[in-house]
This record gives structure tokens, sequence and C-alpha cells, in this order.
């Protein structure tokens, strides 16, 4: 298991290369949800999301030999991108695999940072293809299933814990679940009393139908949120989040777009889909535990851009 000792030892790795992001109380979406609201703003976090993070204590870890290698990652969008920027700063030379459902900004941003991007027709096939330059010599930083990336994004927790007012419930977004298994872990630590939920959108269960299931199994992916679509979770973060994490729930799609419009409306603050999920879950929790609630919104990202969220807007019929 991933405790206090790791996540600190991450936070001070990491230290000078990422941002520490603010948290802060948001009096509109309190005002939406009728019950007092913080978010922890990760999509003002460098490379736009969580994982610059996990991705610059895993190449900060990196020997000599695998630095001159260099390394590959697998991704729907954020960790892509984490991976490509945070290399370049780090001069490590980055092959990024990447599904062709993948936004174009994402896709734009890796070229960008340097990297070399490899696309394939489905996130099975990226993750096909990782394991065959793996075996070619590169050292895969891989999005969650590593105690290195794992406690990293820990430090998103640490964060919360230490700048948000009393919570009773944190909401944290679920893709192969290396966020919410770190958050989990700072979190059971120093805020034990809090209720700690995940959310997924459908067609992008991997987490909890590994839970109902006992373990991790590969699952069909048709979410429009590519971000979280991992064609499964891995044993690490199947048992952390086993351990540590209250519930996790599953929103449509259509929620989660509707959710990234009330944020941009009521928050003051542009998200990708995947951070919409959370406000939609956010909802959820309310009615079910009542006007005592005090929530924490981890906002994960922000890589996205007017003309998709525009585009999912008119799909879904949404204002």
């Amino acid at each position: 298991m991933i405790g206090m000792p790791e996540i600190e030892a991450a936070a001070e790795r990491i230290a000078g290369h990422v941002v520490r992001t603010p948290t802060l109380a948001s009096p509109g979406l309190s005002t939406l949800l009728g019950v007092p609201v913080a978010v922890k703003l990760e999509l003002l976090q460098r490379t736009g999301s969580f994982k610059a993070r996990g991705a610059t204590a895993r190449l900060l870890s990196l020997s000599e030999r695998e630095r001159a290698a260099g390394v590959v990652a697998v991704s729907g969008g954020n960790h892509g991108i984490a991976v490509a920027v945070m290399a370049a700063a780090l001069d490590v030379k980055a092959t990024v695999v990447m599904p062709r459902s993948a936004s174009g900004y994402a896709r734009g941003q890796v070229e960008a940072a340097g990297a070399a991007l490899r696309l394939t027709d489905g996130m099975d096939e990226a993750f096909a293809m990782m394991t065959r330059l793996q075996d070619e010599g590169l050292t895969l930083v891989h999005p969650f299933d590593d105690p290195v990336v794992i406690a990293a994004q820990g430090t998103v927790g640490l964060e919360l814990a230490e700048d948000a007012g009393e919570l009773t419930d944190v909401v944290v977004s679920v893709g192969g679940g290396g966020l919410i298994a770190g958050v989990a872990a700072a979190l059971r630590e120093l805020r034990p009393g809090v209720r700690i939920w995940g959310v997924e959108t459908e067609g992008a269960e991997a987490m909890s139908r590994a839970l109902a299931a006992g373990g991790p199994l590969a699952v069909p992916l048709s979410s429009v949120v590519t971000t979280l679509s991992a064609p499964s979770v891995s044993r690490l973060t199947h048992d952390l989040v086993a351990e540590l994490v209250d519930e996790v729930l599953v929103v449509p799609d259509r929620d989660a777009v509707q959710g990234t419009l009330d944020l941009a409306e009521h928050a003051k603050v542009w998200t990708e889909l995947a951070a919409g999920c959370s406000l939609a879950a956010a909802r959820r929790i309310v009615e079910r535990v009542g006007a005592g609630a005090r929530i924490g919104l981890v906002v994960c990202g922000g890589n996205t851009t007017l003309d998709e969220v525009t585009a999912w807007a008119e799909r879904f019929q949404l204002r």
C-alpha cells in the first residue's frame, strides 16, 4: 500500500517542477448544489491536468540508461501531454501512443512538445503498441500502474487536505485509478472521516466493474470521455480503491457534458469532460447524504477546446 511517507517523498521530488494548484471555495457551485463546495484546480497545473505530477516523478526516477533509451507512454490525452511536455523539460526522448479518438488538441500538444506521436485505432491497440515499444527498449511511464506515479498523484490529496476547510465528501474522476488511489491514500491518513467518491462515465467503467468482479478485467469502451477510457484498471489501483474509496459512481456522458457547461457558468472555470462528470456525481452525492454535505471537487483537467465542447453540447442537445 502507498502511504504518507511515499506521498511526502513524491511531493519533495516534484517540487519546483509542478504547480501547487489552488484550492478555493466556489460560491457559484455552492449556490448551484445548495451546500458548500471547494474546488482543487488541477486544470491550472502545468500541462493542464494533474498528470504532470506522476509523469514528473517517474521521469525523475529514471536511471541514466533509461534516460538515454527514452520513454514510452500510452494515453487518451492528458497523460500523453504530461509525458511529452515534462520529458522535453527534463531532456528525455519520449514516444506517446494514442488512439485516433483522442482529441485533436491533445495530439497537437504532444507533437508541439517534440514527442514522437504514434496513433492506433483504439485504446486496446494503443496498449498493445506500448508493450511492443517496451520490448524494443523504451522505458514505460505508465499512466496509473506504478507506485511512483500513484504517490505523486497523491500529492493532490495532500494539498487538498492542507488547503481545504472542513469537508465531508471528496469527488475524484476515475480512469485507470491512479489519481483516486493516490488522493484516497493521502486523505485516509489526513482526513480519515471524509467520504471519498470516484466517478466514471458510462462506457468507461473499468474501476466499477473491477470492484464488482473482485479484480481487474477488460471492459468495452464507448464513452466520449476518452481521458477516462482505460481498457482495464490494474491490480494495484483496484486494491487501493477497494480498500480506501467509499464508492465509485457512474454517470452518463450527457451529464458529464452538462457538468462541463455548469462548471464554466457557475464556477468560472474551463474544464474537460473528465472534470465535468465530477459535478454530475456531486449532485447525486448531495441527494444521498443531505444538506450537511461539504463537497470537495478535484477539477482534474482543462485540456479541451471551445469547438469540442460546443460539438458535445449539440450532440446531447444541451444549452
